[in-house]
């Protein structure tokens, strides 16, 4: 369905930015909204402000027609506020999507001067947010995925098909081969990230490592082990060595390199971050750890994975869930996460979603 309201006003499709700012993880759980804006709107011209860490997901997106890309603490620079508003100005956007629904990203929504500005209205439109932006919409709806699409009604947009679309690039095709024969994975592998951006999502390297055994043991299967930053390595190699020969350190890879390993990968491994959401988009069935964080919120989106929660908080703000205690992610067995894996290798088919 199209937004004709605009056009018939206006004489032209509607010119539509979405502000995701930040983290790699929630930019690729906005993907559906840029792909379904396309899909109802072949005509309108559509933007993207995003911060640097994750820009390189969105670079050459077949849906984006603008990618605007800001260093990381931005708002701080009086300079590089008033660029960003020029550059906005002179794209004339109409309309602003607020899926992040903070004060940053509806400041930027603002800075843009588009006079319809779309953001969440319930609790999840924090801070300033419902301020600033001009409409607001509430949502029951479980998953991140399908509160973000929600934000799409008021363009006429209603239920509509999720679709990620992540890009690859030859270079990256390449890169990912390179690993694959150095590593001799030419016949199947998993991928486990043992890192997260919390402290509290994380699971005790040596049990990744005992899934990697069960995983070479029972099924045949390699597992590559991802990491970002010399934290992760450690966790990553401690892994590896306690994984009985079964599991091998994947080198340093950028966030597109690692997309096109994780395209390839028959089963990927994670606790709930970005990673984790990149395999979703990409299309390789997974199997998410969840300890602070609700699976039916944040766990991989859509059939043919398995999320596995033992225990988690009631209730709380995101900084409570950020420095709470390891027992939510020890609470998770050995012996559970390898039934889980179990159940998704034993069903036919490699892929679990376009």
């Amino acid at each position: 369905m199209r937004d004709l309201t605009h056009e018939l006003a206006t004489g032209r499709p509607p010119r539509i930015l979405i502000v995701r700012l930040s983290a790699v993880g929630d930019v690729i759980l906005t993907m559906p909204v840029i792909n379904a804006l396309r899909a109802a709107m072949p005509d309108a011209v559509l933007g993207w402000v995003v911060e640097q860490r994750a820009a390189p997901l969105l670079e050459g997106h077949p849906a984006l027609d603008h990618l605007i890309v800001l260093p990381r603490g931005w708002m701080k620079s009086p300079r590089i506020v008033l660029g960003l508003r020029r550059r906005l100005r002179a794209l004339r956007f109409d309309i602003t999507v607020d899926p992040q629904s903070l004060t940053k990203s509806a400041l930027v929504a603002w800075l843009s001067g588009a006079r319809r500005r779309i953001g969440f209205g319930d609790d999840k439109g924090r801070e300033l947010s419902q301020y600033l932006n001009t409409e607001l919409v509430s949502t029951e709806l479980d998953h991140v995925v399908d509160c973000h699409l929600a934000l799409l009604r008021p363009l006429g947009v209603a239920r509509p098909k999720v679709e990620f679309r992540v890009p690859e690039k030859p270079e990256d095709r390449t890169a990912a081969d390179a690993v694959v024969r150095q590593h001799g994975l030419e016949s199947g592998y998993a991928v486990i990230n043992v890192g997260a951006g919390w402290p509290s999502r994380i699971w005790p390297a040596d049990r990744f490592g005992r899934v990697a055994r069960h995983l070479g043991e029972r099924h045949g299967l390699a597992s590559l082990v991802v990491w970002a930053g010399p934290k992760e390595r450690d966790l990553a190699e401690q892994t590896v060595s306690s994984s009985g020969g079964y599991a091998v350190l994947a080198p340093p890879t950028s966030l597109a390199q690692l997309a096109t390993l994780l395209r390839r990968a028959v089963l990927c491994l994670s606790g709930d971050t970005g990673p984790l959401h990149l395999a979703v988009a990409v299309g390789t069935r997974c199997v998410s750890l969840h300890g602070p964080t609700w699976a039916k919120r944040s766990g991989p989106y859509g059939p043919g994975h398995i999320a596995v929660q033992q225990a988690a908080l009631d209730s709380g703000l995101d900084r409570r869930r950020k420095r709470c205690s390891a027992w939510l992610m020890e609470a998770i067995t050995v012996e559970r996460v390898c039934e889980a894996c179990d159940q998704l290798l034993d069903q036919p088919g490699r892929h679990a979603a376009a």
